[in-house]
């Protein structure tokens, strides 16, 4: 593999700030990463953020597919002239935003679930690990690059310093394992702090399932949106539209201390709260029997 810095040089190209462009130059840290994702033969891949081509390659070569989606247009060629080096035919390159993709398309349009894999810019990692949660049911798996500190955000648990939304919303449908850790100095440019790929395994059906998932993801919001409140304060008001004897009244009737902080919460605490205060919310709003 032609180094990040000569292939960008050739072009007459420049490492984008503005889309967090941090290219890996080890070769072999990008086949132990494709390696670690155990791709298969039956796979079809859509690849996060393909820049130069770096996990592209390895990757393409163990899969059906890979779809190849890049924000920056003025790559696209360069990684086209990559594959065909390789003499890759099995990647379809695309320009486009994660975040504006829509994934179960994609996954209808490649016949089959999709497995994802991307370095992703430490801006938009939170963003698009919520975009995967939400296409779980076309995402069994997904091999993502965080910055070290994101990686800890998405595994963490109740009572650790790291745990937020994030970690809540990955541990209501998914388990995290580390794979490898990425010094910075396998980057080019070099970033400022280390890298850590983790493994996403989406599950079939949560161990606490909520009665309205997206209700979920709003009262996981709302408990975090103020975390340095207390439970009670924290979910009145807002979004969930609670005033604060409702919000204590729901805690209560759920066994949670109204005076607990969002960190302290297990998923299983979150799915049953949310749980009841939406049905409490659909009972009033149901008319009542006429008899």
């Amino acid at each position: 593999m032609t180094s990040p810095k000569a292939l960008l040089n050739a072009w007459n190209l420049h490492p984008k700030k503005s889309l967090g462009q941090n290219f890996l130059v080890d070769t072999s840290m990008a086949d132990a990463i494709v390696q670690k994702a155990r791709i298969r033969a039956e796979d079809r891949v859509l690849e996060i953020g393909s820049g130069l081509g770096a996990i592209t390659v390895p990757a393409a070569r163990n899969a059906q597919k890979l779809y190849a989606l890049d924000l920056d247009r003025q790559l696209l060629e360069l990684l086209e002239t990559e594959l065909k080096l390789h003499r890759l035919e099995n990647v379809e390159i695309r320009h486009g935003d994660i975040l504006k993709t829509d994934i179960t398309a994609l996954a209808q349009e490649a016949g089959g679930k999709l497995t994802v894999l991307g370095n992703l810019p430490y801006n938009i990692s939170s963003q698009v690990l919520v975009c995967l949660v939400r296409a779980r049911s076309a995402v069994p798996k997904a091999v993502l690059m965080l910055q070290k500190e994101m990686a800890q955000r998405a595994a963490a648990g109740p009572g650790s310093r790291e745990y937020g939304r994030l970690g809540a919303m990955l541990g209501y449908c998914a388990k995290i394992r580390p794979l490898i850790d990425v010094p910075a100095r396998a980057f080019y440019p070099r970033p400022k702090v280390d890298s850590r790929v983790i493994e996403v395994l989406f599950v079939d059906e949560p161990a606490q399932k909520a009665i309205d998932e997206e209700f979920l993801f709003r009262v996981i919001k709302a408990a975090f949106g103020k975390r340095r409140k207390t439970l009670r304060n924290a979910l009145a008001g807002g979004e969930l539209r609670l005033d604060a004897s409702s919000a204590s009244a729901a805690l209560q009737e759920t066994d949670i201390d109204p005076m607990r902080r969002a960190e302290t919460l297990s998923v299983e605490e979150f799915v049953r709260l949310s749980n009841y205060i939406f049905s409490a919310i659909e009972t009033v709003r149901s008319p009542k029997m006429l008899t």
